[in-house]
């Protein structure tokens, strides 16, 4: 007989953000299924950072270029197909947004305010860390 593992997987991913007229803006995207708005993450991939490997899942599920800030913003866990994950988020200072990139057909995007991305962002220990980006902006400039 096989047993249940509880092994927790780990990831990490970004909060895209960007100044846009004085104003704090979060870039979210959609999963593939476009049912639920989320931010880039994905499994850390061997011999890669947390920072650099989250840099990447931008890269490939929102088409966005910036500077990922080394010092993880928080971490939240969510299940998924009976599996546990803890993802470690990082602040992401977006430079450049992509029209051709690996997942484009696949997700929508957009940017919007810390309040918005708070509303349409499911998960609460994710909303609290969105939150934290807002109040520490000035550590991220």
């Amino acid at each position: 007989m096989g047993q249940k593992s509880n092994k927790i997987l780990k990831q990490s991913g970004v909060i895209p953000y960007r100044l846009q007229d004085g104003k704090l803006e979060v870039l979210l995207i959609t999963n593939r299924k476009h049912q639920k708005w989320v931010l880039p993450k994905g499994g850390i991939v061997t011999g890669m950072t947390p920072p650099d490997s989250a840099a990447k899942e931008a890269w490939e599920e929102a088409g966005i270029y910036g500077t990922v800030k080394s010092k993880k913003i928080g971490c939240y866990k969510y299940r998924k197909k009976g599996k546990t994950y803890r993802v470690h988020m990082y602040p992401l200072s977006v430079e450049s947004l992509c029209e051709n990139y690996p997942e484009a057909g696949q997700r929508l995007r957009v940017w919007v305010d810390i309040n918005e991305a708070i509303a349409k962002i499911e998960l609460r220990s994710l909303q609290r860390i969105i939150k934290r980006v807002c109040e520490s902006r000035h550590e991220f400039s």
